[in-house]
């Protein structure tokens, strides 16, 4: 946070600056500008890229920055009222719109301004990411032989090898395809598996990212609760028979958002009753190498119990590492798989050979395991400064169940609750929280919040930001 704090001023500070230049004249150097304002070089060289994107600068290799041309009045904009109707006209012949709310997968996207405790986001703070060493495996994938020629369609075999071997069971690398993160996998998934206006159940809360796609696909979501330990069996043979839909959707192991992983007793039945309902089962398996020092052994995925080709697992290595490293994984067995291979290579080709390469590359590295140990014991202690702090400073906010895996906690409102004026007094306070709403494919039972402990700088700042809820919350009453 601090740095993109600083690569922004550094930026405001060279537009005001830029009338001293005539059209073509040139910039101090980098070196002139690091030892004027004190920041590193990298800093600068954001700051000037950032720019140039804007088109005020040009920058010369070897040469510096140069001031560009003034701009030209930019065109009167066109009139494009004409997409209303046209855009509704193609809605009013689908079974169900496409249109999408991507609001909730937005929440967790965007970076709040500078100062903002961020409680939204979804990923590792720059602080926990593997960032030598993914830069170390770039660059050594990079010198590989063939590094930049075109990859196979279905993934790099040894990486396919890699993830089937984590995988177990019977899934071999031939059952793998490699995705570009996690996202895309479930996108090739639903598409593969209902067709346009079909049901698929899902988890109820879930992920709003994958409503997100099913509701882009035409589908139409389900919702099957789930409590303390994962999908209730009852209720989703009762939304099998109610709906004859032949997808269910699920996430195991610290479930997004509530962290519940599905029960020893549970597992062979959700198999068993999407097997006798026709069914396939998507298993996404995001939270695995998020697990916390207390987590204790790890269930197998549920695809390493399918004997019968119900569950198609996607998993990722993008939570764990950083956003950019898109890389996932399909896994399937049976006709299936060629149908999901042909979807996969319409909608991508493939994923970049580079970036399959460093990923061979990271986890083939004694600092991958490393990492996996440092993530372990960081969101152990983040996770228990949150529940800590919550419970002393924020009693009347109901923390049901503390996960032992995954990056945040689900918070339940107390009744009356205004879940948006409470974002909105809380972003005014210094924090930026996720909404519960966007969770939930139907009506929600109550409000909820989903706090992430991995997206900021430490303990000390999850404090500070359960201050500034508590700061928040006193403001509505």
């Amino acid at each position: 946070m601090q740095e993109r704090s600083s690569v922004a001023e550094l930026a405001n500070v060279l537009k005001q600056e830029l009338d001293r230049y005539s059209p073509g004249g040139k910039l101090p150097s980098s070196r002139a500008l690091v030892e004027r304002f004190r920041v590193s070089p990298v800093t600068v060289s954001r700051a000037l890229a950032q720019l140039a994107a804007e088109g005020l600068v040009v920058t010369r290799p070897g040469a510096g920055a140069f001031r560009t041309e003034p701009r030209t009045h930019a065109p009167a904009p066109g009139d494009t009222s004409w997409q209303e109707v046209a855009l509704s006209a193609d809605a009013a012949a689908e079974l169900v719109p496409r249109t999408v709310d991507a609001s909730g997968v937005l929440a967790t996207l965007a970076a709040p301004p500078p100062g903002v405790v961020e409680f939204n986001g979804g990923y590792l703070h720059p602080s926990l990411q593997p960032e030598r060493a993914m830069a170390a495996a770039l660059a050594r994938a990079g010198r590989r032989p063939g590094a930049w020629s075109r990859p196979p369609a279905d993934g790099l075999p040894e990486l396919r090898e890699w993830f089937a071997r984590g995988l177990g069971g019977s899934i071999g690398a031939a059952d793998v395809l490699i995705t570009a993160g996690g996202q895309s996998a479930l996108t090739t998934a639903l598409r593969a598996l209902a067709p346009p206006g079909a049901p698929v159940l899902v988890e109820s809360p879930t992920y709003p990212g994958m409503l997100a796609i099913a509701r882009a696909a035409g589908l139409r979501p389900v919702p099957v609760p789930v409590d303390a330990q994962g999908v209730r069996p009852d209720l989703l043979a009762a939304a099998f028979r109610a709906t004859g839909a032949r997808l269910f959707i699920c996430q195991p192991l610290f479930q997004n958002p509530t962290g519940a992983v599905l029960s020893a007793e549970r597992r062979p039945d959700v198999l068993r009753i999407a097997r006798e309902a026709g069914a396939f089962v998507v298993e996404d398996d995001f939270a695995r190498r998020m697990a916390h020092d207390d987590a204790g052994p790890l269930p197998s995925p549920l695809a390493a119990d399918d004997h019968d080709g119900v569950v198609v697992h996607v998993s990722s290595l993008t939570k764990v590492t950083s956003a950019s490293l898109r890389v996932g994984m399909l896994a399937a067995r049976g006709p299936v798989s060629e149908r999901l291979r042909a979807i996969h290579v319409v909608d991508t080709f493939f994923v970049p050979r580079p970036l399959q390469e460093a990923a061979l590359e990271l986890v083939g590295a004694p600092a991958w395991s490393r990492h996996l140990r440092t993530v372990a014991t960081e969101l152990t202690a983040r996770r228990e400064a949150m529940a800590v702090a919550l419970r002393a400073g924020l009693p009347e906010l109901s923390l049901p169940h503390i996960p032992a895996g995954g990056y945040h906690l689900w918070l339940r409102l107390p009744d009356g609750t205004d879940e948006s004026a409470l974002l909105s007094a809380a972003l005014r306070a210094g924090v930026a929280l996720a909404p519960g709403r966007p969770y939930f494919c139907a009506e929600p039972p109550a409000g909820y919040l989903r706090l992430s402990f991995a997206g900021v700088a430490g303990t000390s700042e999850i404090a500070e930001g359960v201050r500034r809820l508590r700061t928040a919350c006193d403001e509505l009453t």
